[in-house]
């Protein structure tokens, strides 16, 4: 029966995963997005220490269902390793919660509102927020990834971005959306987004490189939409 011991541990990483980012979303849109918001988004790094944050709970589960973890956890407590760990058990801890909590403040406040009128950011530093206006707004990027990576940001190959750079040099994809106002799909938002902003001039550097791999992802109403917030000049 250990096959089902292994699914059950399985089933309950998977289950607490799921429940560790719905909890962040929930703390995100609670504490920084207004009722008059157009889209939200979950910003880079914040995602990427989300996902590493959330394999905390594997070490957890494995040593509440697995009897082989806990007995290697145990052995080791017993050896010289874990004798210094018991030495500076209370301090030891002391760091782990520190850290533990500041790396959990920082993925929840990295966090990007766009209203009708503004752009606010928060973030570890700035968790009251800092007003941008469309005009700060000083480059526009947008096109299709070719391929599948995990750094500076995961990213699938075919995925859409629309990547705005402020003033003071800051990068946020819009298309790393965590909510939308109204149930409205993020595209439909962005383009009429992306027709104000190049109303006003905003430089924009767009692509249709690579843009078959969406088609081969994506219902062909989402297509239409990306391809015409690319073409749109």
């Amino acid at each position: 029966m250990q096959w089902l011991k292994n699914l059950l541990v399985l089933i309950v990483m998977i289950i607490l995963t799921i429940l560790v980012y719905v909890l962040i979303v929930f703390l995100q849109e609670t504490l920084f997005v207004p009722d008059n918001y157009l889209l939200w988004v979950f910003k880079s790094p914040g995602t990427q220490l989300a996902f590493i944050y959330e394999f905390y709970i594997f070490p957890v589960v494995f040593y509440l269902f697995s009897k082989d973890f806990r007995e290697m956890i145990q052995e080791f407590f017993n050896g010289s390793k874990g004798q210094i760990f018991k030495k500076y058990r209370k301090e030891l801890l002391s760091v782990f919660l520190i850290i533990n909590i500041l790396l959990f403040y920082l993925i929840v406040t990295d966090v990007a509102v766009v209203t009708k009128k503004k752009i606010i950011v928060f973030s570890f530093h700035y968790p009251q927020g800092r007003e941008y206006s469309y005009c700060d707004i000083k480059k526009i990027s947008t096109g299709i990834y070719g391929k599948k990576e995990f750094l500076p940001k995961f990213h699938s190959k075919g995925d859409f971005f629309y990547i705005i750079e402020l003033k003071n040099g800051q990068k946020i994809d819009l298309a790393d959306v965590g909510g939308v106002n109204h149930d409205k799909d993020e595209r439909f938002v962005i383009e009429d987004l992306d027709k104000k902003l190049v109303k006003m001039n905003i430089p924009k550097e767009a692509s249709m490189r690579n843009f078959q791999y969406a088609e081969k992802e994506l219902a062909k109403i989402y297509t239409d939409k990306i391809e015409s917030i690319i073409k749109n000049k």
